[in-house]
């Protein structure tokens, strides 16, 4: 079987190491960042092709790393319920399932500090240079370097991410620290509340500890909001003047643009959601990007996850959709014994139609949302999944 790098230690890169490790390759994952990753208030949905591996190949049962809500509950701005259904979700923290994976995979062959400076396919292999002058010379690399991928800029220079008009501010508050009323309220629900051009979702997720226990869990936002491009650079600007280009971090975000939200609360929002995103002592702002590509296979080199495909989060998919090219890669390379550009094209085929089928139904959703103001709460299509609504 093939030696394998991958570049990017997050979800996706752990998920497609783990899964060519399991084959039989040898793979070292190279991450730039100093220390283990970390993404304070990121909620995400834990979908199948996310949960398969620590399920079904760890033996790590899904309610130890994620929060299980059984309802779907949109409110008006008075509290009442507009639209509710029975549905059951898994919801969890980047942290959470970070744990999870980088505990299985472990820590000798997870580099930190590697930051990949150029790469050469020479058709029999890929010789890699760091930035610290060590080399690596593989027989597949595996890129999974984000939403700001640089291998991605080496070899697709033309593509560039795409501003939707929108971003969603982000945080977290221990429900420990709500009422009684808006704890019951939320608790057991994925909440939503749909405004003029804008929409919220509020929903349970593990403790920063990884606690799962409701009472002992935090409260996770995610409030869509659009930005003109014409006050994009003023917003972007956190506390130290700064321009960020994807989020700003807790701590960092401008008071001004603080205050504002939490006005806008009070204003817009149903009580009990008003309650949460006051509460939330350290705010933080994501930009709401498309990215697409036409490839993914390059030779012995492929890109995967957000490297590749930027979708909006309406589908509560792009965990997903990163962990589904590393198993799709498996699969592919199993299937060509080891053969790794046979197996990339044929892997290319089928992840290229997913990324191009979910980008466009977020941006439709997103559309609808934003633009349109033709949001409806309770529509099927809104369902979370990753092939589909519920897939």
């Amino acid at each position: 079987m093939p030696r394998v790098a991958v570049v990017g230690g997050s979800l996706g890169g752990l998920t497609a190491a783990l899964l060519l490790r399991d084959l039989g390759c040898e793979v070292s994952v190279y991450e730039r960042s100093h220390e283990e990753l970390e993404a304070k208030g990121a909620g995400i949905a834990v979908l199948e092709a996310t949960w398969r591996y620590p399920v079904q190949r760890l033996g790590v049962p899904a309610d130890d790393f994620s929060a299980k809500t059984s309802w779907v509950r949109f409110l008006e701005a008075d509290g009442s319920t507009a639209f509710e259904e029975r549905r059951d979700y898994h919801l969890s923290s980047w942290n959470a399932v970070y744990r999870v994976l980088l505990h299985g995979f472990g820590r000798e062959n997870y580099h930190l500090s590697s930051e990949v400076t150029s790469f050469v396919d020479d058709g029999a292999h890929v010789t890699i240079n760091f930035a610290d002058g060590r080399t690596d010379v593989v027989d597949l690399l595996v890129c999974a370097d984000g939403i700001a991928s640089e291998t991605r800029q080496k070899l697709l220079p033309d593509v560039k991410s795409a501003y939707a008009g929108y971003i969603a501010w982000r945080g977290v508050i221990p429900e420990s620290e709500l009422t009684a009323e808006t704890f019951d309220a939320l608790h057991e629900s994925l909440t939503y509340q749909v405004m003029d051009h804008s929409h919220i979702l509020v929903y349970p997720i593990p403790g920063l500890a990884g606690e799962v226990e409701p009472g002992h869990r935090l409260m996770n936002i995610v409030w869509y909001r659009n930005v003109p491009p014409e006050d994009f650079t003023a917003f972007l600007t956190d506390v130290n003047g700064d321009v960020r280009s994807v989020s700003i971090p807790p701590g960092l975000v401008n008071e001004r643009d603080l205050a504002g939200m939490r006005a806008d609360a009070k204003a817009l929002l149903a009580p009990q959601l008003a309650e949460v995103v006051t509460g939330i002592k350290e705010p933080f702002l994501q930009v709401v990007y498309d990215i697409e590509v036409p490839r993914m296979a390059f030779g012995r080199v492929c890109l995967i996850g957000d490297a590749a495909f930027a979708c909006r989060p309406h589908a509560a998919a792009g965990t997903a959709k990163a962990a589904e090219d590393g198993w799709i890669l498996a699969e592919e390379i199993a299937a060509a014994d080891g053969d790794v550009v046979k197996a990339l094209a044929a892997w290319e085929v089928r992840q290229l139609a997913l990324g191009h089928s979910l980008l466009g139904r977020t941006r439709d959703i997103g559309y609808r949302s934003q633009v349109a103001g033709t949001f409806e709460a309770g529509a099927p299509d809104l369902v979370f999944g990753l092939y589909g609504p519920g897939n």
